[in-house]
């Protein structure tokens, strides 16, 4: 775990070995208990978890601590509830099949305001939360890179204010007023990222879920005419600032790689399905990029293939300066134990330069 070494990667100053980080590994509660010999579980007290998972990334060598602050709470009840599947034995992440939606038909998505319904922010009240939160993180991970940002930023925010059935419906009855709609939804999540440039925070997540795993779920001509400019709007600002800001997404967001390094981003943050190949090819010695193991491997693979998996991507990315090694999108709670372990020995193995 080096701070030094995950800020030389962001600044794509070669470390001497391939940083990394993982997502969510942390809430594998077993997994955390076989390497940190702690007596932890979900019903432990917050504080016993929460020293648990610190000596975890620290065994595990985090150097990049993924983080974001603004969610879908900002948008108060007047959002789609769409449920959710269990995932971790973790407070806020178990099952839930409430499911309801505000908007009755397409129509009424297509009128929608966000300003008029959700309001403006006090911009000295976003940067105070925007830093407070960064400062807890570092107080958590001091000696790893930390951060804030936004999830909600453009098509994920959608997502959760319609849920998909309604936005993809007012979606394809006209495209171009969902494309006004987006607009508009820009401009009013906007005061965050303004806020943002006026914090002290030097690295900002920007998560945006713009396709599946199959790739864009609109016509790519879509994005760029409604997505891809309001990138740009919202990180002029950290640009001027002197911010480095890097790019989340789930799905395969290949086709709009090129898209998001022009809109300005300085790193990449992908799923397996996302060639990591392309980006290291043409982005490799001038952009940062995380990922992308197949978490599968981990799940059902044997050791012979998370080796291999493992050092597909080191071939990938290992004469690159901004890589980082991780497994997407997650390492969940009911991966086997010693796949993970040898997973972790084998980045070990093949991580120093």
């Amino acid at each position: 775990m080096s701070y030094s070494d995950g800020w030389a990667a962001i600044n794509l100053q070669m470390p001497p070995r391939v940083p990394r980080t993982e997502f969510s590994a942390e809430m594998h509660w077993d997994l955390v208990r076989e390497v940190t010999k702690i007596d932890v579980n979900a019903t432990s007290s917050e504080d016993v978890r929460a020293k648990a998972q610190q000596i975890f990334r620290k065994a595990w060598n985090y150097d990049f601590i993924w983080n974001v602050l603004i969610f879908g709470e900002e948008f108060g009840d007047i959002r789609t509830k769409m449920g959710h599947a269990e995932y971790a034995q973790l407070e806020g992440h178990n099952f839930n099949n409430k499911i309801n939606c505000p908007f009755s038909n397409p129509q009424e998505v297509l009128a929608f305001d966000p300003l008029d319904t959700y309001g403006s922010r006090n911009k000295k009240e976003l940067i105070s939360r925007f830093e407070d939160d960064y400062q807890f993180f570092c107080q958590q991970n001091s000696d790893a890179v930390n951060m804030t940002g936004v999830y909600i930023t453009c098509i994920s925010g959608l997502i959760d204010i319609f849920g998909w059935d309604m936005m993809l419906m007012a979606m394809g009855t006209d495209p171009d007023k969902f494309g006004l709609l987006t607009n508009r939804y820009a401009q009013w999540i906007q005061q965050y990222f303004d806020a943002l440039a006026q914090s002290n925070v030097p690295l900002i997540m920007v998560h945006d879920d713009i396709t599946w795993t199959s790739g864009p779920f609109a016509h790519p001509s879509w994005y760029r005419k409604y997505v891809f400019p309001n990138y740009r709007n919202f990180i002029r600002p950290l640009l001027d600032a002197g911010k480095k800001v890097l790019f989340t997404s789930d799905g395969d967001y290949t086709i709009f790689i090129d898209d998001v390094a022009q809109a300005g981003f300085h790193g990449f943050v992908m799923e397996p399905s996302t060639d990591m190949a392309y980006i290291a090819q043409k982005y490799g010695k001038t952009h940062v990029f995380i990922g992308n193991a197949d978490t599968r491997f981990l799940m059902f693979g044997s050791k012979e293939e998370i080796k291999a998996e493992v050092l597909r991507c080191m071939t990938i990315g290992k004469q690159c300066p901004g890589f980082f090694m991780a497994v997407g999108n997650h390492i969940p709670p009911n991966t086997p134990i010693e796949n993970a372990i040898y997973y972790n020995e084998i980045y070990n193995q093949l991580g120093k330069r």
